[in-house]
């Protein structure tokens, strides 16, 4: 059994030797099956960043800042359990290998919580915000019990350059169409005008209606998911002896020694912030500066597809084009040039009336364009994170692939915690009514809504891809650093390598 101080040391004992993953593609299935989990997480992320304060603030009846505190604050047990479940799944030996033991045991818990999510009790309003709290504390955690193994099981699958971004593409690709899908169901279908709820947005049954099929879809996910990868168990790295847990939160310490882990976690901090005050925004927009009805706010998710279409194609091309860093640092940019135009337009007296018929399908071109560039950018960005594990197992003989994706996975949700809670600071500083009505808005609060928003989504944004500029792994000493693990040249058959 390794020490404590084999950390920073390595361990020669044959029996701690570790394996590099295969440089191979992947089969269709095997990419289909590791991306369907993601619709889980589409589900979750979506939900929380785009209608969760729209629920408790403007349906359950409180107040903007305090929810998105609320929030933010559950993330402070997360900043704990993400690198615990990290570690465990990098340490677990088992016959289902060291990722799908959590995968399955996560899946009905999640389905369960996230149901219980969107029924709260209502009346007592400390009552109803302490069961946020608590439930939405439930859903992350158990979120992190599939997504941190998943993400981590995609590094062992292939260590090829571009293979990674190809699988990573598949979990985008899933986790939007989860995404997308329900929260067009949610608009399309169940937010309907009823007795004493005009605004269909405003309807809680269509809520908890929402939380049912949502849930059940997201177990059925994971469920695919795991039962699909399982078969891959037996070709992935082999592994020697785990470290106890004493040697956990040092391991996390020498991840943090990675300027790359760092790099990658700094920015996706200020990107993904960035993108929780652009999701909760978005329905605001929708419901307040655009005054859409539901079935217009479908059509707008459905739009996102086409710009998931898109990043499908475009991450892949432009990083064997241009190298993983600078086309995300590309594609980053293109989103913020564009994502801030229509509201600011808007502002300008420039872009088009809400009665005007071309006020739609102006709309919803930007959002399929600036989505394509967005979601291009974070399947660049989860391949990079990929290409770190290998470089941390040059510097110190391990695979800690499920520490490097906690980190980044707590990192996400620490984003969209601030997003959110960024967002309801924004609703309550300039003065936005609770319980408002499409059209009964004051303009000047509207404008100032958009001024603030632009303002902070420019400025996050830019200082994210200038962070992200500073990454420095290229294919080349990717490929190099693989082949020097792995011992054969660059052949791509794993060997081991101490561990």
């Amino acid at each position: 059994m390794a020490s404590f101080s084999d950390l920073s040391t390595g361990l020669k004992s044959p029996d701690d030797l570790c394996e590099v993953p295969q440089q191979r593609r992947l089969s269709l299935r095997t990419r289909l099956a590791f991306g369907f989990g993601t619709i889980a997480f589409g589900i979750k992320n979506n939900g929380f960043s785009t209608v969760l304060l729209l629920f408790y603030n403007q349906v359950a009846g409180l107040p903007a800042d305090t929810v998105g505190l609320v929030i933010a604050l559950a993330l402070i047990f997360d900043s704990i359990a993400d690198p615990v479940i990290g570690h465990f799944s990098d340490q677990t030996r088992s016959r289902w290998g060291r990722r799908h033991p959590y995968m399955y045991a996560a899946a009905l818990p999640i389905g369960l919580f996230y149901m219980l999510l969107w029924a709260p009790p209502r009346g007592d309003h400390t009552v109803t915000l302490w069961y946020l709290v608590g439930v939405a504390l439930l859903v992350r955690t158990m979120i992190s019990f599939y997504e941190v193994p998943n993400t981590a099981l995609g590094a062992e699958l292939t260590s090829d350059y571009h293979e990674r971004t190809v699988l990573t593409g598949y979990r985008e690709l899933f986790g939007w169409i989860g995404a997308v899908s329900m929260q067009f169901l949610l608009f399309a279908v169940l937010l309907k005008p009823a007795p004493g709820f005009p605004v269909g947005q405003l309807n809680p049954a269509g809520y908890q209606t929402y939380g049912i099929v949502a849930g059940l879809t997201m177990t059925a996910a994971i469920l695919i998911s795991a039962l699909g990868t399982h078969r891959e168990i037996a070709a992935l790295p082999k592994l020697g002896h785990p470290l106890p847990f004493t040697a956990a939160f040092a391991n996390m310490r020498s991840a943090l020694r990675s300027r790359a882990f760092v790099i990658l976690l700094l920015s996706n901090l200020l990107a993904s912030t960035n993108n929780g005050v652009t999701f909760a925004m978005s329905v605001y927009a929708n419901t307040y500066i655009w005054e859409m009805q539901p079935g217009a706010i479908a059509l707008f998710t459905l739009s996102l597809l086409v710009g998931v279409a898109m990043a499908f194609v475009i991450a892949p091309l432009a990083g064997r084009r241009l190298g993983k860093r600078t086309a995300a640092v590309v594609c980053v940019v293109s989103y913020l040039s564009l994502v801030t135009i229509p509201v600011m337009a808007r502002v300008l007296g420039v872009f088009p009336a809400n009665t005007s018929p071309l006020l739609l399908p102006i709309l919803l071109t930007f959002v399929a364009i600036y989505a394509g560039f967005g979601i291009a950018g974070s399947i660049l960005f989860g391949s990079m994170l990929s290409d770190v594990v290998e470089e941390d197992q040059a510097r110190t003989g391990r695979r800690s692939e499920g520490v490097f994706f906690a980190g980044n996975f707590f990192i996400l949700k620490c984003a969209g915690g601030l997003g959110i809670f960024l967002t309801g600071l924004i609703i309550t500083a300039v003065g936005f009514p609770t319980g408002a009505r499409p059209g009964a808005v004051p303009l000047d609060v509207l404008n100032h809504l958009a001024l603030v928003y632009s303002g902070v989504t420019l400025i996050l944004g830019g200082a994210g891809a200038l962070v992200l500029w500073q990454y420095p792994i290229s294919q080349q000493n990717h490929e190099a650093r693989v082949a020097a693990l792995a011992g054969d040249g660059g052949a791509g058959g794993p060997q081991a390598v101490n561990i």
